[in-house]
């Protein structure tokens, strides 16, 4: 009786999803219009993501593309590629929070919360509330060598 119990015991644990790891979300992501892909990576207890490949990784000039439309004038002429994304995400109740995304485009930082979906990430980037934002997706990448 005790090996059926301990046996059906296992059998609910293995079924109900692992929201616990944070962890799940390292690894490389392409963006939704597939521009870029986003490596996230675990530093210090807390989540960010680098550019790490561009689609059109240069200007019209042929140069690498830098981070022109940045509001800080000190750093316009910075990488894209390479360059942070998303950063300072903790890990609660299965979600990642309290972390931003900054976007080169239009030059703003967004605070950010990110949900895991199977293979695909649901980034939410808004303005004081979350209600008052966007939500893309994101695909893991498939690893190639």
């Amino acid at each position: 009786m005790k090996l059926i119990i301990s046996l059906l015991f296992i059998s609910v644990l293995s079924l109900t999803p692992n929201t616990n790891d944070g962890d799940a979300i390292l690894g490389t992501w392409l963006t939704d219009e597939n521009k870029a892909k986003i490596e996230i990576y675990k530093e210090k207890g807390l989540y960010h993501g680098r550019i790490i490949w561009l689609k059109e990784p240069l200007n019209e000039k042929g140069q690498p593309k830098v981070d022109k439309h940045n509001h800080d004038k000190t750093k316009r002429a910075r990488p894209i590629l390479g360059m942070n994304l998303i950063q300072g995400f903790k890990f609660s109740d299965g979600k990642w929070e309290d972390g931003e995304i900054y976007d080169p485009e239009n030059g703003k930082t967004y605070s950010c919360v990110i949900k895991l979906k199977g293979n695909k990430l649901e980034v939410r980037g808004y303005v004081g509330m979350t209600m008052f934002g966007r939500t893309v997706t994101w695909v893991r990448a498939e690893v190639t060598d």
